[in-house]
C-alpha cells in the first residue's frame, strides 16, 4: 500500500491512547525479544521497547516511506518487510506486538495461529485493530466504492475488512492454547474541528488501498465524494467519530 507519513502522523495522538491501552497488558520480564508487526514509523516501537526491561525489539514493516521517519535506538532494529513474508521465517518471539496493522492482512482464521506459532513457551501476544466493520467511515467508503462509476474504475474490486468479531478472536486464542486472554473493544472518540477532519482521518489508513488502484483524476473524483458523504453524515462540527478499537492480548505457556 501508498502510505503517507504526514497524513498518518497528523493524528499520532488519538492513534497513541489505544496504544497505552494495549500495552497496559504486557507483563514485562527482562531481556524479552520482541517483533512490532507492521511497525509504521517506528514511534510507538520506541516507546514500547522504552517499556520494557532491557529488551531486543525489531520492527518490520513493508512501507520504505514509513521506515523513512524511524526512530534510532539501541536497542530497536528495523526492516522493511511485510508481515506475511515474515510469519514464514521460523523465530520465534517472546512477546508478538501489533498495533493497527492486522487488519490489512486477510483471513483472520489462518493469520492468527499462525503468528501464535511464532511465540516462545511462556511468552505473549498483544494486538490492536480498528473494527473496521462497524465503523461508519469504513461503511460508507465501502458502499460508496461498490456504486458507480466508482466500481468500474475498479474493476469491480474492493477490500472487504477481514476483522472478526470479538467472539471469534476469544476462540482463536482459547484454541491455540491462550491463556489470561483480555479480548474487548472500546470507542476511542475523535472531535471533528474542521469540516474535514473525520476524510482526513481516513485518507491516511483505508482509503490508500483505492488509492494505489485508480488513477489521479478517479481518486479525487472518489475523495470528494466521499468528503461529501461524511460531511452529510456529520453535518455540523464540532462532532463526534466513535471509533472502535479491539484489544486482544494473551499468554502462552
Amino acid at each position: 500500500m501508498t502510505w503517507d507519513p504526514k497524513k498518518y502522523n497528523q493524528f499520532k495522538e488519538d492513534r497513541f491512547k489505544p496504544f497505552v491501552d494495549l500495552t497496559s497488558h504486557i507483563i514485562d520480564r527482562p531481556n524479552l525479544k520482541v517483533i512490532d508487526l507492521g511497525c509504521g514509523t517506528g514511534e510507538l516501537t520506541k516507546k514500547l521497547a522504552q517499556k520494557l526491561s532491557n529488551p531486543i525489539v525489531l520492527g518490520i514493516d513493508n512501507s520504505a516511506e514509513m521506515l523513512a521517519k524511524a526512530p534510532a535506538e539501541n536497542n530497536v532494529t528495523f526492516q522493511q518487510l511485510s508481515i506475511t513474508e515474515q510469519l514464514e521465517n521460523e523465530t520465534k518471539w517472546d512477546l508478538i506486538f501489533s498495533n493497527a496493522a492486522l487488519q490489512w492482512i486477510d483471513d483472520h482464521e489462518t493469520l492468527f495461529p499462525k503468528i501464535i506459532s511464532r511465540i516462545n513457551s511462556g511468552g505473549q501476544l498483544a494486538v490492536q485493530m480498528p473494527q473496521q466493520n462497524e465503523n461508519i467511515l469504513n461503511k460508507i467508503l465501502f458502499k460508496l466504492v461498490q456504486e458507480q462509476p466508482f466500481a468500474s474504475y475498479l474493476k469491480n474490486w474492493t477490500r472487504p475488512s477481514p476483522v472478526l468479531n470479538l467472539d471469534k478472536y476469544a476462540k482463536i486464542l482459547f484454541e491455540n492454547g491462550g491463556e489470561n486472554l483480555i479480548v474487548y473493544e472500546k470507542v476511542y472518540p475523535i472531535i471533528s474541528e474542521n469540516e474535514n477532519d473525520f476524510f482526513d482521518f481516513i485518507s491516511g489508513s483505508a482509503l490508500t488501498v483505492y488509492q494505489e488502484r485508480l488513477n489521479t483524476n478517479e481518486f479525487e473524483e472518489l475523495s470528494a465524494e466521499f468528503k461529501k458523504r461524511i460531511n452529510n453524515y456529520f453535518p455540523v462540527v464540532p462532532s463526534i467519530y466513535a471509533f472502535r478499537r479491539l484489544i486482544l492480548y494473551a499468554s502462552f505457556s
